[in-house]
């Protein structure tokens, strides 16, 4: 597999595709409608991966109706999450030895994340890996979060890099949109959703490990 273009940057989403969350905040959503009453199915909370802030708020009440208490679902989640996430949380199977890889050649790095930039900050520190990625790019920062191309467009930006010329790794529907949107270069690294058709073809390509990605970018012979 050849890429259409030699990066010059690679941006990382964090959520189920660098660090593995996705489970513990799937059960802490499930959870927290049990709290106030109301069915969430974790297929339904899988579907929303990639969405926190202010879009996860609007998909839940456009969901479940104007009655949805979303303030005190929002409050039950954040409660059943902290005890989990203070923590350190595991990174993806070749995480570590993807971005290792990445820094020995001087590939500049980013992040492009819905957390908040003090839990994106607080993640990386935990895994020892703030300090390969040069730029941070949070919900917090931009007007706009996933699935509009907004962090995407700012890590970029910060990097000095057209998008155009950066790799985008991600692992959900709604941020293989944003990325595309953003005119990056998207691999998908399916973590619980397998990709659909129409978000198969927002990627150049889609891999099944952050290991595959790093033969994908090798096979480039990426050179910065």
């Amino acid at each position: 597999m050849r890429l259409p273009r030699e990066p010059r940057a690679v941006i990382f989403d964090m959520d189920g595709l660098l660090i593995d969350t996705v489970p513990v905040y799937a059960d802490a959503m499930v959870q927290a409608g049990e709290d106030v009453g109301y069915d969430i199915t974790r297929e339904y909370v899988l579907s929303l991966v990639g969405l926190l802030g202010i879009e996860l708020k609007a998909r839940l009440v456009a969901d479940h109706g104007a009655s949805f208490p979303i303030a005190d679902y929002l409050e039950a989640m954040s409660a059943r999450l902290r005890p989990l996430l203070v923590g350190h949380v595991p990174l993806k199977p070749g995480a570590a030895q993807l971005v290792a890889s990445l820094r020995q050649r001087g590939m500049p790095l980013a992040i492009a994340t819905s957390m908040k930039r003090a839990e994106a900050e607080h993640h990386l520190a935990a895994t020892g890996l703030r300090g390969a990625f040069a730029r941070i790019a949070a919900r917090d920062d931009v007007a706009h979060g996933k699935p509009r191309p907004d962090v995407y467009l700012k890590a970029a930006h910060d990097l000095g890099v057209a998008p155009a010329f950066c790799v985008a790794l991600e692992d959900s529907y709604n941020g293989v949109r944003a990325a595309n949107s953003a005119g990056a270069m998207t691999i998908m690294v399916p973590d619980v959703l397998s990709p659909t058709p129409e978000v198969e073809n927002l990627c150049v390509y889609v891999a099944s490990s952050l290991h595959e990605v790093m033969e994908v970018l090798d096979a480039r012979k990426v050179q910065v």
